[in-house]
């Protein structure tokens, strides 16, 4: 959306001064700085949610996306070139995310657990900015769905008026009819054998991926974009700031898309993967056997995917990005023309990475950077001018976001936050900062893509031999470790992300003083993209990066230093 992107260079300013910067920003965590400034109206924030998204875009070096709106915003605002989630897969990252938490300490370790269920007390980042003054909305997905928390995190419901007419009724989101046919045929098949909750577990599904001619608005992700713009419209009426959630559903498969996202990439040259196997040495138990794509219907059960099939799918997944900013491009072109963009946080993420056939897997649900790096955007309308359109390699952790918004936003930060506010870099993105960003993902290689233990179905569906072949690999490596309650019900993965080094330690989560089982070590100055384990070969290194990990997030947190602002 090229006017959004002259707009935005042509009007920014920075209008807010110094005064409301310090309010915002220099706050020392846990405090409360609104009754200092009590003048200022506090910002609104604008929470852009996108789910499986790896940094594939342009404002992150990627040479295939056509992304012009989230690299508007990443040039008008702080790119985050090192932030990590704390698990690769959708329910635990977000209820991290949402409750400020860590997953085991929330208990949420896999996609079948609400973290009200097992934290009723627990307050969310919606429920506290609600608390204190805030309008809080969401259009989308925010929380894992199903798990949304309506009634203590949201103060109000999304639009619904005359405005926004409904989205078509579809099947799966399919537009085409021959898909829509086949997804429920393969469902009621699964259903019929395994029960119902077989489609939960991955099985009976569509094609991987449709684009068909239809308007922006009749997908799930346009519908929502239009709720939210109307819902912003009717909130600034109000003399009260809001916190709007606005969360894309793609690129998560299905890959589906109107048609002109996917002739978008006609004439690019999409290269695949340089580095398609595992990772030399590394644990056998670390790779899944992409089982979330191949559950797809037009997707090989078994073997290889070739190259040209291989080639069509990330068109496909960048197809669905493209679509997904195009979006992104219509909520912050109606933010300036609502004459509210000078007073709105905007702050960009994804839940998790995404392997598109790096190290021979397609999918998340992995300890490795591909799966726990995400890209990570904020804009504020008071940050310093040297800072704007800049990048900081400083590590932070998506559990960081929510002290950052309630320090932005002048709010007490709760003491069960493990989160650490990164609203210092905003200031000065090059200064010290923590020493590491921790990362979890229990046996990516027996457990299907949502973390839970493998079904009966998975067993003894096409994914039978996959997961033969994956424990026979395991069991040639671990040898007389190898234990089948240990790995597939108890046996965690640790990863720890230094600016030198990712160790990912495997033990046993139920016994805290458990032993390690096997270590992983990658060098990320001289293997960035984590092909070789040098872990037996690093004793003393492994035994340094261990006392680091045993510190735990607390040990490895950012040590503040009082320092003149720089405006």
């Amino acid at each position: 959306m090229i006017t959004y992107i002259n707009k935005f260079n042509k009007t920014f300013t920075i209008i807010l001064g110094a005064t409301l910067f310090a309010s915002l920003y220099s706050c020392k965590e846990k405090a409360n700085p609104a009754s200092e400034v009590k003048t200022v109206k506090k910002p609104n924030i604008l929470f852009i949610a996108i789910d499986d998204l790896r940094p594939e875009l342009g404002a992150y070096g990627s040479e295939v996306a056509i992304t012009p709106n989230m690299d508007a915003l990443a040039a008008n605002g702080l790119l985050f070139n090192n932030a990590h989630c704390q698990e690769a897969i959708c329910s635990p990252s977000r209820a991290s995310v949402m409750t400020g938490a860590r997953p085991e300490t929330i208990k949420v370790i896999e996609n079948f657990t609400y973290f009200r269920d097992v934290n009723p007390d627990i307050v969310t980042l919606p429920q506290h900015l609600w608390a204190n003054g805030y309008e809080t909305v969401y259009a989308g997905k925010i929380f894992h769905p199903g798990y949304t928390d309506e009634d203590l995190s949201w103060s109000r419901k999304i639009y619904a008026g005359p405005d926004v007419p409904p989205i078509p009724e579809r099947i799966r989101g399919y537009v085409l009819e021959e898909n829509q046919e086949m997804f429920k045929k393969n469902r009621a098949e699964v259903i019929e054998k395994y029960g119902e909750n077989a489609p939960r577990n991955g099985l009976g599904k569509g094609p991987a991926y449709e684009f068909a001619d239809a308007p922006d608005n009749t997908y799930q992700d346009g519908h929502n974009t239009d709720l939210a713009i109307a819902t912003m419209k009717e909130m600034t009426k109000k003399d009260k700031p809001f916190f709007l959630g606005l969360g894309y559903f793609k690129p998560h498969l299905e890959w589906i898309a109107p048609k002109k996202y996917w002739d978008m990439y006609a004439d690019v040259d999409i290269s695949l993967a340089t580095e398609d196997s595992a990772p030399k040495d590394g644990a056998s138990m670390g790779l899944h056997a992409s089982f979330e794509l191949r559950a797809r219907a037009d997707i090989p059960k078994y073997g290889d995917i070739d190259k040209a099939q291989a080639k069509n799918l990330k068109r496909a997944y960048l197809a669905t990005v493209s679509f997904v900013d195009a979006q992104i491009g219509r909520m912050l072109d109606a933010l300036e023309e609502e004459g509210i963009k000078d007073n709105t946080i905007v702050i960009l993420w994804s839940d998790h990475g995404w392997h598109l056939g790096d190290m021979g897997i397609w999918g998340k649900a992995t300890n490795y950077e591909i799966a726990t790096r995400v890209p990570l955007i904020v804009s504020a309308p008071n940050m310093p001018t040297q800072v704007i359109g800049t990048k900081t390699d400083a590590l932070v952790e998506l559990v960081d976001m929510y002290p950052t918004l309630c320090e932005m936003a002048g709010v007490s930060i709760p003491e069960h936050v493990e989160g650490q506010s990164f609203a210092p870099l905003l200031n000065n993105p090059k200064q010290d900062w923590k020493t590491a960003a921790y990362s979890q993902f229990p046996t990516p290689a027996l457990r299907e893509w949502a973390a839970n233990p493998l079904s009966k179905g998975m067993r003894e569906t096409y994914f039978g031999p996959l997961i033969k072949d994956v424990e026979a690999d395991i069991k040639a490596q671990m040898g007389a470790s190898w234990n089948r309650d240990l790995f597939e019900n108890r046996l965690m993965g640790y990863s720890m992300r230094t600016q030198d080094y990712r160790l990912i330690v495997w033990k046993e989560y139920t016994n805290p003083n458990a032993e390690p089982i096997f270590i992983e070590l990658y060098d990320h100055t001289r293997d960035p993209k984590e092909t070789v384990n040098i872990a037996k070969e690093q004793p003393e290194l492994v035994a340094e990066l261990l006392e680091q990990f045993n510190k735990g997030w607390e040990g490895n947190k950012a040590q503040l230093k009082t320092t003149k602002n720089i405006l």
